[in-house]
């Protein structure tokens, strides 16, 4: 287990969480809490995944997608909760050096992976709204399960440049992480060796993601936008404006607290907020999603109701 460490250099063979709070009253309340939700989460993730998996009339490139983004959820929100959740329930939330590295690796990896997916969200429904005629040609299976490949291929390499850094560096003189997971940059305040290459690789590999990602949904979004403008049509306006709404407020909720997350404040309480919009994005975006998508979809809602009804009839 502590291989990986002995090989960096590092004295440090594990790590203890700090976690959100310090107040042991809150331990208990907090547990309770983030329990439900990352029930819900799983449950709503694998719960959507099994409909779009059920229902034939799901089997379309939009739900394709869908199914890839509550994966990544589902998976994401396994990174790190189980852990969150022990450390509510010990004196001390103690990680070892090769499970916080492993850790790492796998949120980079879903975090860079579930912006890409959006991205492929976004050009999807470029074509559904302004080339709805070619849209089974253009999306068709072979160019979905290619976007879907490059999607987890960049999350993999944005992961393995972050863990390979992370890896290289030396920690001997301190092992207390102030937060409730292996983030990169708590983990880089506790480096006793040089994190100018890991500042570096961190920046460059997270400006490409934003940069790529932002640029490819305002560009599908704009053209979208100038599409339903110039629609003479009140219902046509309204039927492009309810395919593309669930994914403008996933994308604003994912990029909104991801970006508010990383925003460093002078103030007293910038750490509490850091962590106050972190548990937005890693816990509470995962939950909303399949909501989102299921409440604000008459697709969903009426794969439901069928898949519902075959149950009862099986069981009558």
């Amino acid at each position: 287990m502590n291989q990986m460490a002995m090989e960096n250099g590092s004295s440090v063979m594990e790590f203890i969480l700090m976690g959100l709070t310090d107040q042991p009253e809150l331990q208990l309340p907090l547990f309770f809490l983030f329990l439900v939700n990352y029930i819900i989460t799983v449950v709503g993730n694998l719960s959507l995944m099994n409909l779009i998996y059920l229902s034939p009339n799901l089997h379309t490139p939009m739900y394709f997608f869908l199914c890839n983004l509550s994966f990544i959820d589902f998976c994401y929100s396994c990174v790190f909760t189980p852990k969150l959740l022990t450390g509510f329930m010990s004196e001390r939330n103690i990680i070892s050096y090769t499970g916080c590295m492993t850790q790492l690796f796998f949120f980079c990896f879903f975090v860079n992976s579930e912006c890409y997916v959006l991205t492929a969200m976004a050009c999807d429904r470029y074509v559904a709204v302004c080339q709805p005629l070619k849209y089974m040609i253009l999306m068709s299976p072979s160019t979905c399960s290619l976007l879907m490949f490059g999607s987890y291929l960049m999350g993999f390499a944005g992961a393995v440049l972050h863990t390979g850094c992370m890896i290289r560096l030396s920690f001997c003189d301190s092992n207390i992480i102030h937060h409730y997971m292996c983030d990169i940059f708590p983990l880089l305040q506790l480096s006793r060796s040089s994190t100018y290459v890991n500042e570096l690789v961190s920046s460059v590999v997270v400006s490409t993601v934003i940069f790529l990602s932002s640029l490819i949904i305002l560009i599908s979004y704009g053209l979208i936008l100038f599409n339903v403008v110039h629609m003479s049509s009140g219902k046509a306006w309204s039927k492009a404006m309810s395919t593309c709404g669930s994914h403008i407020i996933t994308v604003g909720l994912f990029y909104g607290s991801g970006l508010l997350t990383h925003i460093k404040t002078p103030s007293a309480g910038s750490e509490a907020q850091e962590k106050f919009f972190s548990v937005v994005n890693t816990l509470v975006v995962p939950t909303l999603n399949p909501l989102i998508y299921s409440l604000r979809n008459k697709d969903v809602k009426l794969a439901l109701r069928r898949t519902l009804k075959r149950i009862r009839l099986t069981d009558g």
